[in-house]
């Protein structure tokens, strides 16, 4: 592939240049395009190029004004806000910059949208999202090391010996395993960000940016990435973006060159983020505190962002948006939501939400309490400020599922934690909004070594699939993929099995598989499939009723209509034989329902006997 200069990418993939072809004034304009017919109608074009700020510019557009144009402390930079009015049409503009004797014209395209903004989907509690890191997931070609003509300076070759390099795993690698997915039964895949990082190492795991508008050349094109979302939606699935706002990557030209003095806090690097998010609640915090939790570098190689540069949050809001009408996403999770600006994140939710009423947002919001959870969600009244955060992410599973699923229910410990914790769901406004998952690519894994049984495993998935929230299961826990993160990250983020050219096991289909993955596969895709089925609104809409947990059982239903579907537990590893009198307001001794998990009918007796760990999902339609 042919190495192009520092002209952009962007630029050639929108805007084209005319004239001063060997000493040009701009060197890159973002976005590299836009659309008319924006509910917003103002358009920010960030302008780099040498001495930039000094050039005049000349606007010649039907329905476009230009309404600013703003140097800041930096000359290389300008930034144009347009006002594009309503009736404007799509096609292509002249932008004209003048700085003495040179001069040079960028054509810039408006395009016409081609969906309408209510017809971008979001997700909600009908969905189950499958959670996968592209790097580690698949890769379409026999090849196994990552191109490096890609115009990169840290081109990363693939390593698979090495956890924490970069494995090769690309988008055409998950567009090619979407019939997997789907006959899986999820209905929405979230995706670890694919957008370039060019850092030393590789940064394979996609969280420290370099160009917020081209994807990582090792894992294709921009492209690509919106082919992938077309063949998802193809088969009734959704895709979900990882997005990070609150930090870039330390080599994003932004750090070398910086538009402003402060595009950055901290720019010396001389402070980490101390990780206490209870700093940005509390009532009695000092400054000192806060200031090391919001602005705070995450790492050092993750310098942060300053959103309370007014310029900087418009170009924030403007990528999300582009890449919403440019690749068709039906939804964002926003990683490290807490540690940004959070007035400034308010309204950055607001904008997007008002440009597509139906799409969702989630934010990473990693506390170990269910009020600091609630704090972030949309309409909290613990919260003065209204984030227009739609869902949040319950981290109290990984924190404490293990003990919930694996421990004995009395007096309060197992099951009990879990009744505990959704008795505190009065703290959200909305508790179908909160992402639920027993796993990540951050934390342990569910399994954190090779199971022998699948009683406790297959007690957890029912759980997360029948619940209250949105679930997301992280990619291989269909075939009990295990590990902890205590030697290294990459442990818990291993290649698929049969993802990659050479593997010895293809995990992706049946006979590559265990009996006990087979077990489990047939169990989770059991569920998940039947979750999209009839029951699907009784589970993403339905009322939720629960029975503390007693002598091992922890019951509860959810009601739509006339439609029920009841969830027995049995917290115990051993055979329990329990009176149901106390759940007889929705198990009416006599009353006979269908299992979902045996296909068998139940007849609900005065007594009832219940194997070690089993599950019964009794429905009566």
């Amino acid at each position: 592939m042919k190495r192009f200069p520092l002209l952009s990418l962007a630029l050639m993939a929108g805007a084209s240049l005319i004239g001063a072809n060997h000493n040009p004034l701009v060197d890159k304009i973002e976005p590299p395009y836009w659309w008319t017919g924006m509910k917003c109608d103002t358009l920010q074009l960030m302008v780099s190029g040498k001495d930039i700020s000094k050039a005049d510019i000349n606007i010649d557009y039907p329905g476009v004004r230009l309404a600013e144009n703003i140097s800041l402390d930096n000359p290389d930079y300008k930034f144009l806000y347009l006002v594009i009015g309503r009736d404007t049409e799509p096609g292509i503009m002249d932008i004209e910059f003048s700085m003495g004797k040179k001069h040079q014209t960028v054509k810039y395209e408006l395009k016409g949208r081609t969906m309408a903004p209510e017809e971008y989907r979001g997700f909600d509690a009908s969905d189950v999202l499958y959670l996968l890191m592209p790097d580690r997931f698949a890769r379409d070609k026999a090849v196994e090391t990552v191109e490096t003509n890609t115009g990169m300076r840290f081109p990363a070759p693939a390593d698979r010996t090495d956890p924490n390099a970069r494995h090769g795993g690309n988008i055409k690698g998950i567009t090619k395993h979407l019939d997997y997915l789907d006959s899986l039964g999820v209905t929405a895949v979230w995706v670890c960000p694919v957008l370039e990082n060019d850092m030393p190492g590789g940064s394979y795991h996609g969280y420290a940016t370099t160009d917020y508008y081209r994807v990582d050349p090792r894992f294709g094109t921009n492209a690509d990435w919106q082919n992938m979302i077309s063949e998802a939606h193809s088969r009734g699935m959704k895709v979900v973006m990882d997005m990070i706002f609150n930090h870039s990557g330390s080599e994003h030209p932004w750090m070398k060159n910086m538009p402003s003095a402060d595009w950055y806090n901290h720019p010396d690097g001389d402070n980490l983020t101390n990780f206490r998010l209870s700093t940005v609640h509390d009532p009695y915090v000092s400054e000192y505190d806060l200031d090391h939790t919001t602005n705070g570098w995450f790492v050092t190689a993750m310098p942060d962002l300053n959103q309370r540069n007014p310029h900087l949050m418009k170009y924030l809001t403007q990528n999300s948006i582009w890449w919403i009408e440019s690749s068709k996403i039906d939804g964002i999770r926003m990683d490290t939501y807490p540690y940004a600006d959070m007035q400034a994140m308010s309204h950055w939710a607001a904008d997007v939400l008002h440009e597509y009423p139906n799409f969702n947002i989630v934010g990473e919001c990693w506390y170990a309490n269910e009020a600091g959870s609630a704090f972030w969600q949309s309409g909290s009244k613990l919260n003065p400020i209204d984030t227009h955060l739609p869902t949040v992410m319950d981290f109290f599973y990984i924190l404490n599922g293990k003990e919930a699923f694996n421990g004995d229910t009395d007096p309060w410990g197992g099951l009990n934690k879990v009744y505990d914790h959704l008795s505190l769901d009065f703290l959200y406004p909305d508790p179908q909004k909160i992402l639920t998952f027993l796993d990540n690519h951050d934390t342990d894994r569910f399994l954190t070594e090779d199971p022998d049984s699948l009683d406790v495993w297959k007690q957890a998935v029912a759980f997360l699939l029948t619940s209250r929230g949105i679930p997301q299961i992280y990619y291989g826990t269909e075939i009990l993929m295990s590990g902890t993160k205590e030697v290294t990250d990459g442990n818990v983020r291993r290649d698929f099995p049969g993802g990659f050219h050479g593997d010895k096991t293809n995990a992706f289909t049946k006979e590559g598989r265990t009996p006990l993955q087979n077990e489990a596969w047939d169990y989770i895709s059991h569920l998940l499939n039947w979750r999209k089925g009839d029951a699907n609104e009784v589970i993403a809409r339905g009322t939720l009723v629960h029975f503390m947990p007693q002598n091992g059982i922890y019951a509860y239903r959810r009601k739509l209509g006339d439609k029920e579907v009841i969830v027995l537990l049995n917290g115990r590893d051993s055979s329990n034989t329990v009176t149901m009198e106390r759940t007889r307001e929705i198990l009416p001794y006599g009353t006979t329902l269908t299992d979902i998990i045996s296909g068998k009918p139940v007849t609900v007796s005065e007594t009832m006997t219940f194997a070690p760990r089993q599950v019964m999902i009794l429905q009566n339609f």
